[in-house]
């Protein structure tokens, strides 16, 4: 779990909000770090297929004694595919409802964004779903793609999961 500094409850006092910055290809995304457990490294023997479910779900793993769904986020963006590597690494969410795992090539670092470096999620019209979106963080010439992870994980897809391992 990440502590934060004196600094970033500071810029959170203010107006700041923390996000946890991730990739995937190249593009950099931002999740709230509330929602953070703990990040762990990528190991796919410790993950088990269940049938029947989205192939975006890579299956589930034991996490102290916590059945957690392992989500690959780039099937689930619909990206390319890639190697996994021990860069690769799932970062474990504690939503409302449940503990979800979310593969993702690499965690770069914690960003404090005041609402002043925060837009508006574009409109694509129906080509790209943007419900799952929050907007976009600019931090220098760095973009980030804020999304609303409980929400995409709590989604109608999601719930099949469950049913799943019910």
């Amino acid at each position: 779990m990440f502590n934060q500094t004196e600094k970033g409850q500071d810029d959170k006092e203010v107006g700041g909000q923390e996000y946890l910055v991730f990739t995937l290809a190249s593009q950099e995304y931002g999740i709230d770090i509330l929602k953070v457990q703990e990040i762990r490294g990528y190991d796919a023997q410790s993950v088990t297929r269940i049938a029947n479910v989205p192939s975006f779900i890579k299956g589930v793993t034991n996490l102290r004694g916590v059945i957690v769904p392992i989500v690959d986020m780039r099937i689930k963006f619909n990206l390319e595919s890639v190697e996994y590597n021990n860069e690769t690494v799932v970062v474990i969410l504690n939503l409302a409802s449940r503990v979800v795992g979310i593969v993702v090539d690499g965690v770069s670092d914690v960003l404090v964004l005041q609402p002043s470096q925060l837009s508006a999620a574009p409109d694509f019209g129906s080509a790209f779903a943007t419900e799952y979106l929050t907007g976009i963080g600019t931090v220098d010439e760095r973009m980030l793609i804020l999304v609303d992870i409980e929400k995409l994980m709590t989604s109608d897809e999601m719930q099949l999961v469950e049913q799943a391992m019910a």
